[in-house]
């Protein structure tokens, strides 16, 4: 990443915030300035748990072999010493934090004498683990052109299949004060390479490149397999322990970073330093980057529905206001036409004010509705209508100005809106019995707004659809983000998902709904859907389903094909389209047209759901 890339500016504002905090705290009895006691190897000071013996200590004359140089965003440079000791717990590699551009060369062979600390990416209050390293360095170089020690191989044989070792109850779930077991553990195994040089062979891309020129390859090939090429996170004990994330060393002005989608290959040695970072963990930077192999995935097309069928998608569009580029408009509109078929009814997520982020008030999405059914009827889709409830200002988080929305749009020629007495963005839709059928209060209309469950997040929309003389209830969400949760790779074990708490709440909002739906019409048909934000397995999958009041439809679908969405390098559930029991038979589909690929229009994939009433 060159150092114009605003999430390297934050590292480097990490490191320098954390540097004048003392970085972590070492231990109790290492007095500042005090010198270890004879010579310092670098396994020494790794020592054989996540935390340096030697945190908070001067050491001296410290020797090694220069591995890796980094003259961007964490300025610094990578040692390893070639006479490694025969615990394999000890890492023989040690970062040097310089701050400035680094002088010394690959090959050099220098004593570095500086401070020890564990500074961790992120802040200490991210459950990120920490990287040990020498900072305020003196440098001297030895000697120039020397051999690099043999990378350490990272492959299917060498990375453990079990993910981590359970925290310490006494340590508040933390596994840093644990003795290493690299043959035990990957995340041990990882920890006991930091540092050192190591490499990995041919390997399957799982994560496609991202805007920071990264991408995440699995040396486990066979480690729960999606259909299309990635790798499924299925389960929270499912953490696939093959993923590791790749970047390289060289500056993009000097090398392009290679652009992969999922699926690629990663052919031939990639060979560099093993770091830590608070955007993915364990990462390989490397000095030698394999080649990249195109493989053969493409954008998938969902099949139209039938004249008795009704089709029903959920597609969260990143923000999009009517400052985004024509392309953008015109390249998600192809998408609804093609490969969404047209759907009867389309519930969208991340719609933005008539100016996007700009801070001034603006609530309404006129603008950027128009702009995009307008789109939509250009690329040969239907004449779109649309409903929502605009939003108070700033009161339902996201971009800061943007106040995003979910919307529904729907094609007349095909379905109507059922208008009752459009509600507010204050004003709660209620459920009533009318002929024996339920019936809104308000619609569209949002589902209990007052409630705190909702605060600083979107609140649901209700709409009352009719098809071929049939009621349908649709509830379009957009749920709270993973925003805090801590990730796979933190050293609490397992980690801190805090922002479930909300999405708990949220999901027992719309469950208790859905509930009022079914009392007032036993045989309702009834959808929720939209950008959940969270797991099919999770416990707010679960509050949604309870009572058998809703049925994910995505568990419908092979195990290999459930996802909507990449994470560092994990294929996982986020978006869901739930269904009432009414609705026995349909048939389901997650579209996959951008969470495996580098050129995205969003980063969710759509899903579609298609049943008769």
């Amino acid at each position: 990443m060159p150092s114009s890339h605003p999430r390297s500016a934050a590292v480097a504002a990490l490191v320098a915030t954390a540097l004048a905090t003392g970085l972590l705290a070492g231990s109790a009895d290492a007095a500042e300035g005090s010198a270890a006691d004879g010579p310092v190897r670098i396994h020494d000071i790794q020592g054989t748990t996540r935390i340096s013996p030697l945190a908070g200590k001067q050491v001296a004359d410290v020797e090694g072999i220069v591995t890796g140089v980094r003259t961007y965003g964490s300025r610094g440079f990578w040692i390893q010493d070639p006479d490694a000791d025969d615990n394999d717990a000890t890492s023989e590699g040690v970062f040097v934090f310089t701050s400035s551009v680094p002088t010394v060369t690959v090959g050099d062979a220098v004593k570095v004498s500086g401070t020890v600390g564990e500074y961790v990416p992120g802040g200490v209050n991210s459950g990120n683990q920490s990287v040990t390293q020498i900072s305020k360095p003196v440098v001297t170089v030895v000697s120039a052109g020397n051999a690099l020690p043999e990378a350490a191989a990272i492959n299917e044989y060498t990375v453990p299949a079990e993910y981590a070792p359970a925290g310490d109850p006494a340590a508040a779930g933390s596994i840093n004060g644990l003795a290493l077991e690299p043959a035990r553990y990957a995340l041990d195994f990882y920890e006991s390479l930091e540092g050192m040089n190591v490499k990995i062979g041919t390997s399957r891309v799982v994560g496609a490149t991202d805007p920071y020129s990264e991408l995440w390859v699995t040396v486990k090939g066979w480690e729960n397999t999606a259909k299309r090429g990635g790798t499924i996170y299925g389960s929270y004990e499912s953490q696939n322990t093959g993923r590791l994330q790749i970047q390289q060393l060289a500056p993009l002005a000097q090398q392009p970073f290679p652009v992969a989608n999922v699926g690629d290959k990663l052919t031939g040695t990639t060979e560099g330093p093993l770091d830590f970072n608070q955007f993915g963990g364990y990462t390989l930077v490397a000095r030698t980057l394999g080649t990249v192999k195109a493989g053969t995935l493409a954008p998938e097309k969902t099949k139209a529905q039938a004249e008795h069928e009704l089709a029903v998608a959920t597609y969260n569009v990143e923000n999009l206001d009517p400052t985004d580029p024509q392309a953008k408009f015109d390249a998600l509109a192809k998408a609804v036409v093609e490969n969404l078929a047209s759907p009867d009814i389309l519930a969208l997520e991340e719609i933005q004010d008539d100016n996007g982020a700009k801070n001034d008030g603006t609530v309404s999405a006129e603008q950027t509705l128009t702009k995009f059914t307008a789109a939509i009827a250009a690329a040969g889709g239907p004449a779109y209508q649309w409903r929502t409830v605009n939003p108070e200002d700033k009161k339902d988080g996201g971009e800061p100005g943007g106040n995003i929305r979910q919307v529904f749009l729907f094609n007349p020629a095909r379905v109507s809106f059922t208008e009752r007495a459009p509600g507010d963005a204050v004003t709660a839709t209620g459920v009533v019995q009318e002929n024996g059928k339920a019936a809104l209060t308000h619609s569209p209309g949002r589902i209990d707004p007052a409630n705190p469950a909702w605060a600083d997040s979107r609140k649901p929309l209700a709409g009352e659809f009719a098809f071929r003389g049939k009621t349908v209830f649709v509830i379009a969400n957009h749920f709270g983000s993973k925003g805090g949760d801590e990730g796979l790779t933190s050293h609490h074990q397992p980690p801190v998902r805090s922002s479930e708490a909300k999405r708990l709440l949220q999901a027992q909002a719309v469950n208790g709904f859905v509930k009022e739906i079914l009392a007032a019409e036993k045989n309702a048909n009834v959808l929720v859907l939209g950008d959940i934000n969270d797991f099919e397995f999770s416990a707010t999958t679960n509050a949604l389903a309870d009572g058998g009041a809703l049925y994910p439809a995505i568990t419908s679908l092979p195990k290999s094909e459930r996802y909507s969405y990449v994470f560092q390098g994990n294929a996982q559930v986020l978006d869901q389209i739930l269904t009432s029991p009414a609705i026995k038979k349909f048939t389901y589909d997650s579209v996959h047209i951008n969470a495996e690929f580098a050129d995205q229009n969003s980063d969710h994939d759509p899903q579609v759901l298609r049943f008769k009433p």
